[in-house]
C-alpha cells in the first residue's frame, strides 16, 4: 500500500513539473509576463525616523555670526634691494665681520649705499603705525545697533577690528570692553540706521548632555562654517581659571571658531567657543563652551560700563578631599578649605583664618572652590552675605561685607603666593610614623622639614624636604613635640588623619596624613 502512493505521488509530481516548464517556455516565445519567470528581489528600503535637519536653524542664525579680523600696528623691517638675490640679515652681523665688510665696499662701490640709507629711512615713515592682520575668529551680533560678542583672547593683542557679515561686507569695529577671567570681550559697530540681525541667550541650565547642538563660526578662516554634535559634558574644568565651568560639546571645533557662538535647535545661543582639546591643533572632537548664563551677565556688564566688577572674599583657598575631611571631622568632602586670608581682606576682617572650610554662602551650599569663586564673584562689591564655616569641629556663621575683586588678583583663587622662609635645619628629630625628619627653622616660626621617608604617605602626597611644617589641626607648631601633642589628642578624639600645612616656596596649602600607625 505505502509502495501505491509513493509511485502515484511521483507520477503526479512529475506531471505537475511538466505543465509548469511549459508554461515558462510558452511565456519566453510569447513575451507574455509570467510570475514564475521574476527573478530579482526588490530593493532595500528601510522606513526609519528622518534625523531632523539643520537647516532651518542655520538659515535663521548666520546673518548675526560674523567672522573677526584683529590688526595691529608693527614696524616692519625696511624692503632692502635684493637685486643681486643677497637676501636679508646682513645688517644683524658684526662690523667687523669679513662678509658685512665686503658686502658694505660692494654697495659703496656700485654707488648705492647712500640711496639704500635713504629708501629705509622713507620705507620707515611709509610704515610707521601699519597695521597688519594678526589674527582671526568669531563673534556674533547681542542686539540690533551692533554690539558683538567674542573671546578676549582673539582680541586681546589688537589695535584695530574688522567684522566680516554673512555676506561679506566689511565693517569697522570698536572694542567696548573685555574680561581676561572669563574669556570674553565685546565689539560695536556703527550700523549706520542699519538693524543687524541678532540672537538671544539660551538658558543653559535646562541643556541636558545628549541635545543637539550647532556651531557656526569662521574655522581657518573659512567663514560661515556650520558644525553639529551634542553636549558631551557639563561643568568642565580645565584649569585656565577660577570661573571655569565649562560646557563640553563633540561638534568640530577649529582654530578660528573662537568667540563664535553654539546654537539649540530653536536658534538660541547655549555657550560661547573658546577652547579645544587637541594634540595636532586640530579638531579631535572635543571643545569647551562658556555658558550663556555666565556669559550674558558679563556681556551686560561690559556693554554697560566697558569693565566687569566682581565680589571679593580675600581668601586663598585649596580642594576639601577624603583625607583633609576625615582629618577635620567633615561628614563629606566638599567646600572650600581656606588656606590663608589675605591681609586686610574682607574675609580677614569678618574673622576668617587659615584652616576653616567655606560649607555655604547665605545658606547655600558650596561644592568646591570653584563653585565659592563663582557664587562670590557674581555678587556685587559691597553686598553682605553670610559665609557659614566648619571650624574646630563646629559649624559656625560670620558675616562678610565684599568688597571689589582687584584688577591684578583671582578673587578665592586657589592659586597660592605666599612666600616662604629659608629653612636650615639645626637639629633633627624623627617622626617614624609620618615617614617626616624635621627640625626647627630658623626663623623659629613652623618646622623645618629636613628629610622625607620616599616609601611613605607624605612622599606620596608631595611633601618635599625643605618645606615647612606651620601647623597641624590648624594648631601652630613650633617643634616636633607640638607635633607630637596633637597628634596624640587627635588618636584620643577617634580621628586617622591629621590636617597639615605645609609652607613651600610656591606657597602654602594642606595635606592630611594617616595617624593611626603607631
Amino acid at each position: 500500500m505505502f509502495r501505491n502512493i509513493k509511485d502515484t505521488l511521483s507520477r503526479s509530481t512529475a506531471m505537475k513539473a511538466s505543465v509548469v516548464a511549459g508554461l515558462a517556455v510558452a511565456a519566453l516565445a510569447t513575451g507574455v509576463p509570467a510570475e514564475v519567470s521574476r527573478s530579482y528581489a526588490d530593493a532595500v528600503n528601510v522606513q526609519a525616523p528622518q534625523v531632523p535637519s539643520f537647516a532651518n536653524v542655520v538659515d535663521a542664525v548666520s546673518p548675526a555670526v560674523v567672522s573677526v579680523r584683529v590688526e595691529s600696528r608693527i614696524n616692519p623691517v625696511a624692503e632692502e634691494d635684493d637685486s643681486f638675490g643677497l637676501g636679508r640679515g646682513f645688517d644683524d652681523l658684526p662690523d667687523d665681520h669679513p662678509l658685512k665688510k665686503f658686502f658694505r665696499q660692494f654697495e659703496q662701490q656700485q654707488g648705492r649705499g647712500q640711496q639704500k640709507g635713504q629708501n629705509q629711512q622713507k620705507n620707515s615713515e611709509d610704515n610707521k603705525g601699519h597695521l597688519r592682520p594678526v589674527a582671526q575668529g568669531s563673534g556674533f551680533f547681542v542686539s540690533e545697533d551692533g554690539y558683538i560678542v567674542t573671546n578676549n583672547h582673539v582680541v586681546s593683542d589688537g589695535a584695530a577690528f574688522v567684522v566680516v557679515l554673512n555676506d561679506g561686507t566689511e565693517l569697522d569695529a570698536k572694542l567696548v570692553g573685555k574680561d581676561s577671567r572669563t574669556d570674553l570681550a565685546v565689539l560695536k559697530v556703527d550700523p549706520k540706521g542699519k538693524k543687524f540681525t541678532y540672537v538671544t541667550w539660551a538658558d543653559d541650565t535646562k541643556v541636558r548632555v545628549g541635545d543637539w547642538v550647532v556651531a557656526v563660526g569662521n574655522p581657518f578662516g573659512l567663514g560661515g562654517t556650520v558644525t553639529a554634535g551634542i553636549v558631551s559634558a557639563r561643568g568642565r574644568d580645565i584649569h585656565s581659571g577660577p570661573y571655569d565651568d565649562y560646557i563640553q560639546i563633540d561638534a568640530p571645533v577649529n582654530k578660528g571658531n573662537s568667540g563664535g557662538p553654539t546654537f539649540n535647535l530653536n536658534g538660541q545661543v547655549v555657550g560661547i567657543n573658546t577652547a579645544i582639546f587637541s594634540q595636532s591643533g586640530g579638531s579631535v572632537g572635543i571643545a569647551f563652551a562658556i555658558p550663556a548664563t555666565t556669559a550674558k551677565d558679563v556681556v551686560n556688564d561690559l556693554i554697560k560700563t566697558g569693565t566687569v566688577s566682581r565680589g571679593w572674599l580675600g581668601v586663598q583657598i585649596q580642594p576639601v578631599t577624603k583625607d583633609i575631611a576625615e582629618s577635620l571631622g567633615l561628614s563629606e568632602a566638599s567646600g572650600a578649605l581656606v588656606v590663608s586670608p589675605q591681609d586686610g581682606s574682607p574675609g580677614q576682617k569678618a574673622g576668617i583664618k587659615n584652616g576653616d572650610v567655606v560649607t555655604a554662602v547665605n545658606g547655600d551650599p558650596v561644592k568646591d572652590p570653584r563653585d565659592l569663586a563663582r557664587r562670590i564673584g557674581a555678587m556685587q562689591p559691597g553686598s553682605k552675605v553670610e559665609v557659614t564655616l566648619w571650624r574646630g569641629g563646629k559649624s559656625q556663621s560670620v558675616t562678610v561685607e565684599l568688597g571689589t575683586l582687584p584688577a591684578d588678583q583671582n578673587q578665592a583663587s586657589n592659586d597660592d603666593s605666599q612666600p616662604s622662609q629659608p629653612q636650615q635645619p639645626s637639629s633633627e628629630k624623627a617622626l617614624a610614623d609620618l615617614g617626616l625628619t624635621v627640625g626647627p627653622s630658623d626663623d623659629g616660626k613652623g618646622v623645618a622639614i629636613t628629610a622625607v621617608d620616599p616609601d611613605s604617605d607624605a612622599a606620596d602626597k608631595g611633601v618635599k624636604e625643605g618645606e615647612k611644617i606651620t601647623s597641624v589641626n590648624n594648631q601652630h607648631v613650633s617643634n616636633a613635640g607640638d607635633i607630637a601633642k596633637i597628634i596624640e589628642q587627635a588618636k584620643k578624639d577617634g580621628r586617622t588623619r591629621a590636617l597639615f600645612q605645609i609652607q613651600s616656596g610656591d606657597g602654602s596649602r594642606f595635606v592630611a596624613l594617616p595617624i593611626n600607625a603607631g
